[in-house]
């Protein structure tokens, strides 16, 4: 039975892509981090289930509604105080780890994805809001995300690129993040709180699971059954090629000389959305040095369990390009499949965040009448 924490050997932390107020009040979430859970994701669709979905908050959503605020005040009230909780039960491996690790991750609203200065006005007052070191501002990879990337890193604030699923776009996201870094060793931090170069952090998050679930439809179409359930795998593979030639550029070396850090891959989506493949497909398969994986809890069970922990990222490069270079000459046209995953993924966030403020609007109506 493997422990979660076999991953930091071949220096892979853990993540937990989870978060509601009773795992953190219950000791639930220092439980994992002492099983070696390192950080913890959220999103609108998970803050959806916690708030719409369970009665954690209702005590406290009463008291505000009584107090008068609107449904996007309530939302952000209860969500900046779970984060602001998790963040504490975090800080103790954000201290230890020297910055590393020990992240709480905060999503921009995802009705921001196509406004820069929006998404950088709202990246910037979110984590002076939360005010913990060890806050990370999600920002989308959008075309609109990129140069918000740079600015909100220019300004000292860690950020968590997600909705990355193109090998072209995660160079656009490292080439936002080094100039955000660029601008930040001549400028210093510009918000309450902000990071120096040396300090600032930042992850780049591939969605794994949705590539497969959307690339083996056309390839079951063209017959091609010897690659289902490989594209994603490889994608990810050719990602960290692409990181590992990065950081061996001059250019980052110049920046690692004031001290910068590398912006890590993190995995996202690796539960497996195919019953026919193994439910630790994107974790086994995706172990490698200066990553993350942030795992629902499903499949950090299922990891527990039965994973194997070894280092296959940098494994058998050759044959994830081939297998990518394959779906052209099957006609297959990869980069709109990704752009139209980045643009569903976007609008897969917004549909429970406007759920969640139409649940918290009818329960205000409800509470002032």
């Amino acid at each position: 039975m493997p422990a979660l924490s076999e991953l930091k050997p071949f220096g892979q932390s853990v993540w937990f892509d989870f978060i509601r107020r009773s795992l953190i009040t219950s000791g639930e979430l220092a439980g994992l981090a002492a099983q070696g859970v390192q950080g913890v994701t959220s999103n609108p669709a998970i803050f959806e289930k916690a708030i719409a979905g369970s009665s954690d908050y209702d005590n406290e959503m009463k008291a505000l509604i009584t107090a008068g605020k609107s449904a996007s005040d309530i939302y952000e009230a209860l969500a900046i105080k779970d984060i602001q909780l998790a963040a504490d039960v975090m800080r103790s491996i954000y201290d230890a780890t020297g910055g590393r690790d020990g992240y709480v991750s905060l999503e921009v609203s995802p009705f921001l994805a196509s406004d820069t200065p929006r998404t950088v006005a709202e990246a910037r007052r979110l984590y002076q809001a939360v005010g913990r070191p060890n806050v990370m501002i999600k920002i989308p990879a959008t075309a609109e995300g990129l140069p918000a990337i740079t600015e909100t890193i220019a300004s000292g604030v860690n950020v968590n690129v997600t909705l990355i699923f193109a090998l072209a776009n995660y160079l656009a996201v490292a080439d936002a993040y080094m100039a955000g870094l660029d601008r930040l060793a001549v400028t210093g931090p510009s918000v309450t709180g902000g990071h120096p170069v040396n300090a600032v952090a930042s992850v780049a998050s591939f969605f794994v699971s949705r590539v497969d679930s959307a690339v083996d439809k056309e390839l079951e179409k063209q017959g091609a059954s010897d690659l289902l359930g490989k594209i994603a795998i490889a994608n990810c593979k050719l990602a960290y090629a692409e990181f590992k030639r990065i950081t061996a550029s001059p250019r980052w070396k110049t920046l690692a000389a004031r001290g910068a850090r590398v912006q890590r891959l993190l995995w996202g989506s690796t539960s497996t959305k195919n019953p026919a493949y193994p439910d630790t497909l994107y974790v086994d398969e995706l172990i490698g040095p200066d990553t993350v994986n942030t795992m629902p809890p499903e499949t950090v069970k299922a990891f527990i369990d039965h994973g194997r922990p070894s280092e296959t990222l940098t494994q058998d490069l050759a044959t994830a390009r081939k297998q990518v270079g394959r779906l052209a000459v099957l006609g297959i046209d990869f980069d709109s499949i990704t752009r139209r995953l980045q643009e569903e993924g976007v609008a897969a966030f917004s549909k429970p965040f406007q759920a969640l403020m139409d649940s918290i609007e009818a329960k205000r109506r409800r509470l002032m009448a």
